[in-house]
């Protein structure tokens, strides 16, 4: 395999890492969407009796519905726990960390061959330099 050959494989697999580093690192975000949506919007439940209750933030509420409501009989409380939203947060660490990885490898990888190749021309640039001086270094001696 020559090397031109080598180096547009190696590219190509360095571009599909990086590809998959964007996958894990948007369903990382999605993870993070999923997560804030549990924590920061209202929402509403159906009591045993039918009626449906409006039920507080459970990040923006002091007690009450989200917190203590267990306690008082509130159905709030049991709803959306911090088990489920902390699962969720959890969950997103490793896809977000292995998707950052991915996505820095693929990248340097790209980056780096390029660069070889910038290196191997300037090489071939200096190598036809010096073959044109010196030959005309012989055609005026």
């Amino acid at each position: 395999m020559r090397s031109r050959d080598y180096d547009l494989e190696f590219r190509e697999r360095a571009a599909r890492i990086r590809d998959w580093g964007t996958v894990l690192l948007v369903v990382a975000g999605l993870l993070w969407g999923w997560c804030a949506v549990l924590l920061m919007t209202e929402y509403t439940i159906e009591t045993r009796s039918g009626f449906e209750k409006e039920c507080a933030a459970r990040l923006f509420t002091d007690g009450g519905t989200a917190n203590e409501g267990v306690y008082a009989g509130d159905y709030c409380a049991a709803e959306r726990d911090w088990p489920e939203a902390l699962a969720v947060l959890g969950l997103s660490i490793p896809v977000a960390l292995v998707g950052t990885a991915l996505f820095t490898t693929g990248s340097v990888s790209r980056r780096l061959s390029g660069h070889a190749q910038a290196m191997r021309e300037l090489d071939r640039l200096a190598e036809r330099r010096a073959k044109e001086s010196e030959e005309s270094g012989r055609s005026q001696g």
